[in-house]
């Protein structure tokens, strides 16, 4: 197979899939790559590094994805790429379907094999602590008087009190919130359903500026907070929320919320997608930021982070195939998303109410000729 490694096109966006040592492994095991200029720019990678470790460095997106017949990227199909899709292609990258109707609809259409990065992640994406740490600091960066939040200072000084912190959700992003605001002196709650992710965290952040709670007593906290920090991935089925519109007429003047998981309409009612371009929207006075590619910001470390997990899939695909390793691998096998024309991800056919193959059909139909 020949890999190709596209620029990112999202706005803002500054990883990429894989970096100069992801290649020269693949390289030096025969493999071809290719890889457009400027692709690691953001990333701490020049074209001569890639060409250095045995990629072929192409000028523009076309001439990769015409070249490549497997593409691994970091965000999802863009309208801009679609015109590129062929039905040999196989595709490894976030892909997020199950919001994105018609990023689902022409990845059907071109007949190709899409497997979703972001649910092959046995242990979490390894991007998700950078979100939480980043996010965070975002948040905290919002709490100040210039930028219309209540102007406490991340510290306690000269007996006033630091801003106080509410973090939803103690899964790997949220230990990454975690550490940014406890490292920079904030009171702060941490709320799960799981008993023993509070646990871990009282455990890691033996202070007296943490303590976490149930997610139940959660309306209990918000009249206090100048931060929310969301880190619940909400499925995208439910219709129902952790914070509604209405709870943030209780919030305290110049109160933020931090939807690191910015699910639109998910669990806060009011979160939708932005970008690092427009990070930050009001409703019912409270400022919102939610930008989807939190970890974008941070491009060095994150497609190290990134390519490493990549390398774990590509691995077994390139020595057996797509479907012996989704075969052998439950959590590759999860984020396929489609192949053949058929739709597999069952997130994904759940939220748009389409039909769906069954997995166990799709690994043991015969490759095409």
């Amino acid at each position: 197979m020949t890999i190709g490694a596209p620029k990112e096109i999202k706005p803002q966006e500054g990883r990429v899939a894989l970096l100069p040592d992801h290649v020269r492994e693949l390289t030096e095991t025969g493999q071809t790559v290719l890889v457009e200029a400027g692709a690691g720019r953001l990333s701490g990678a020049a074209d001569a590094d890639y060409a250095a470790a045995g990629a072929q460095v192409l000028e523009d997106a076309a001439a990769v994805w015409a070249g490549a017949d497997f593409i691994v990227k970091v965000k999802e199909i863009l309208p801009a790429e679609y015109g590129f899709l062929r039905p040999d292609h196989l595709i490894l990258t976030n892909l997020h379907t199950a919001a994105n109707r018609e990023e689902t609809d022409r990845l059907l259409e071109a007949g190709l094999t899409a497997i979703a990065a972001e649910d092959t992640h046995r242990f979490g994406s390894p991007n998700c602590a950078l979100a939480g740490e980043i996010g965070a600091f975002e948040g905290i960066r919002l709490c100040l008087a210039p930028h219309g939040g209540a102007g406490r200072h991340f510290f306690g000084h000269f007996g006033s009190r630091p801003i106080r912190a509410l973090v939803l959700g103690l899964g790997n992003v949220g230990r990454g919130a975690l550490r940014t605001l406890l490292g920079l002196g904030c009171e702060t709650v941490g709320f799960d359903l799981v008993w023993g992710a509070r646990y871990r965290a009282e455990q890691d952040h033996p202070t007296p500026l943490f303590r976490t709670a149930e997610i139940e007593a959660l309306s209990e906290h918000l009249a206090e907070a100048d931060l929310i920090v969301n880190c619940v991935l909400w499925p995208k089925h439910r219709d129902d929320h952790l914070i509604t519109r209405e709870m943030l007429m209780g919030l305290r003047p110049g109160a933020v919320i931090c939807d690191i998981a910015c699910d639109e309409a998910g669990a806060i009612e009011t979160s939708r997608p932005t970008s690092w371009a427009d990070p930050v929207y009001e409703v019912e006075g409270v400022r919102h930021f939610c930008v989807d590619n939190i970890p974008g910001a941070a491009p060095v470390a994150a497609s190290a982070g990134y390519g490493a997990a990549l390398m774990r899939h590509i691995r077994p695909i390139l020595a057996q195939g797509w479907r012996a390793a989704c075969a052998q691998d439950p959590w590759l096998a999860r984020g396929l998303v489609c192949a053949g024309g058929a739709l597999v991800h069952e997130e994904t056919a759940r939220v748009q109410g389409r039909a769906r193959a069954a997995l166990e059909d799709v690994l043991a139909a015969p490759p095409l000729s």
